[in-house]
């Protein structure tokens, strides 16, 4: 099977440099018509320009696709429904979302300036949310829609220095979770990316050795395959170098203790038991932990429900 996206309209955000010109450069490769959004600014989220995306279209057209530059600024709700009408007036829809624009401003949270946190948060999580928001209707209405979001290890697993951006990027975790229950009635699957590449954003990381191994090429593979027709969805993959992952967050089967056996002292005295992850599982819903204590507690008390 060959995955294809002809006649398909997508959106890929921070598309000027690193991962979002791969995502956007593969998109088109396979038949999609791209808008190629960026804001044009620093790693930091100063200035701005639209000679990245421009460049970036470029690109696309000397290969023989279609593609179209937008500075949309994603923190910006008005410029983001403006970038979305644009393409559905364009090209009649917009079908796939590829959420990728981001910022660092890494400081050690001692150090991390209020402004610095609100303004990474302001451009990863309530830009994607804005960016899901403009299109969510008209996929809805279709029927049809592929949503990627990009999360990161830092969230994931934490890491010094980026308190603001591992914030951020769970936060988008918790919103993929939702908008993949309430997309499922109308075909539209929403998923997830943690990926770790050599970009303007970990050029200063990592040893040169290391930097050649990770192109952000070698990324966009699972980003097609979570916006193909096909696709999964409610899925967290992780992939770099090559490497490709599924990522799950687990809740051990843990125990109920009986009521005279509610203090912390008890649960210390359990905690081996209650943190044995020889059953631990991936809950499919919120509810289905509060079922899950709610039967253990209704067995311990002999009551059926």
């Amino acid at each position: 099977m060959t995955i294809r996206f002809d006649g398909r309209v997508a959106i890929v955000t921070g598309a000027g440099n690193g991962l979002g010109r791969a995502h956007a450069l593969g998109l088109a490769s396979r038949g999609a018509r791209v808008v190629v959004n960026d804001f044009g600014g620093a790693r930091d989220g100063t200035g701005g320009s639209l000679t990245p995306a421009e460049a970036v279209v470029e690109e696309i057209s000397k290969a023989g696709g279609v593609a179209m530059a937008d500075g949309a600024d994603v923190s910006n709700f008005e410029q983001v429904k403006a970038m979305v009408d644009r393409a559905t007036r364009e090209w009649g829809s917009v079908d796939i979302l590829c959420a990728n624009a981001g910022i660092l401003r890494d400081k050690s949270f001692g150090k991390m300036e209020i402004a610095d946190f609100a303004k990474v948060l302001e451009v990863h999580l309530t830009g994607s949310f804005y960016c899901c928001k403009a299109v969510w209707d008209g996929m809805r209405e279709r029927n049809y829609g592929r949503i990627v979001l990009t999360t990161s290890s830092s969230g994931l697993y934490g890491n010094f220095g980026q308190a603001n951006y591992g914030a951020a990027k769970s936060g988008m975790i918790g919103l993929m979770n939702v908008l993949a229950e309430e997309g499922r009635k109308n075909n539209v699957r929403v998923n997830i990316i943690s990926p770790t590449a050599a970009t303007r954003m970990t050029e200063e990381l990592l040893p040169p050795q290391a930097l050649a191994l990770m192109r952000p090429e070698a990324i966009t593979p699972a980003v097609e395959f979570l916006l193909s027709e096909d696709a999964p969805t409610r899925t967290i993959m992780g992939a770099g170098a090559g490497s490709f992952a599924v990522i799950k967050i687990m809740e051990t089967e843990g125990i109920n203790l009986p009521s005279s056996e509610w203090t912390p002292d008890a649960v210390a005295a359990h905690f081996a038991e209650i943190s044995d992850m020889s059953k631990a599982r991936a809950l499919v819903g919120a509810f289905e932990q509060t079922q899950k204590y709610v039967g253990q507690a209704a067995a311990r008390a002999g009551v059926k429900l």
